[in-house]
């Protein structure tokens, strides 16, 4: 499946900063830069005509700031915060903001926040993964990367999910129906009432449990057929 194409705009009073956003913006073959705008009074304008997915937006304007200008926008598209100061960090994650970047921007860190914004844009929208595409989800606070591939399964823990990796675990404030609604169908299942397994690592099963790599997890009877189904769709797939 082709990668959506975002639709951009750069809110910067820099005149030298939104030219150095363009080149790289320009050379992404994802993005399509929209409009440009070098304060927030002209942004909140313009933004209310244009239909934007994606905002690469400085904090620190004359008149409004970037955080005024959000808190304006009844309709508010992605957001990567582009700054010289450190200090707004923490603030810029109530915005929801997929990314903060310092300037100068390096080209490796704006290609990661930009594949964080293309992988957000697919899940709104429903459109599938590849192998490469992963989540984001907050644990003790931080944003952590989830690489799908990566996922072995997910258990229930009352009102929080553990996400079991190759390499770790994550506990998550969520609700397994919103893994369910957030995981591709054709990769994942839901085999118990505690439990979503990542079909590629399930090894055997039984009508009680299927087994992965070192460990068994409970398989409910109604699912045991499910389980069949999707085994067998996933092995065409591969």
């Amino acid at each position: 499946m082709d990668k959506p194409i975002l639709k951009c705009a750069i809110v910067d009073d820099s005149t030298l900063q939104r030219l150095s956003i363009v080149k790289l913006i320009e050379n992404h073959p994802s993005l399509n830069l929209v409009a440009e705008y070098n304060n927030a009074i002209e942004a909140k304008m313009g933004l209310a005509t244009n239909e934007i997915d994606l905002i690469f937006l400085d904090i620190e304007m004359p008149i409004l700031s970037g955080f005024d200008l959000l808190d304006d926008l009844t309709k508010k598209p992605q957001i990567i915060f582009v700054t010289g100061k450190t200090k707004y960090a923490f603030k810029a994650f109530d915005y929801d903001a997929v990314d903060y970047l310092r300037k100068p921007i390096s080209k490796e860190r704006f290609l990661n926040a930009v594949h964080k914004a293309i992988t957000n844009f697919k899940l709104r929208n429903d459109e599938g993964f590849d192998d490469e595409d992963f989540i984001f989800v907050k644990s003790n606070l931080k944003k952590r990367k989830v690489f799908l591939n990566e996922l072995r399964y997910i258990e229930a823990l009352g009102d929080y999910v553990k996400l079991v990796t190759e390499h770790d675990a994550l506990v998550v404030l969520s609700t397994m129906k919103a893994f369910e609604a957030l995981l591709p169908s054709d990769r994942f299942l839901r085999i118990h009432k505690s439990y979503i397994v990542n079909l590629d690592k399930v090894e055997r099963y039984n009508s009680k449990v299927i087994e992965l790599e070192n460990e068994q997890l409970p398989l409910s009877r109604n699912r045991k057929s499910d389980l069949a189904d999707a085994l067998a769709a996933s092995s065409m797939r591969g």
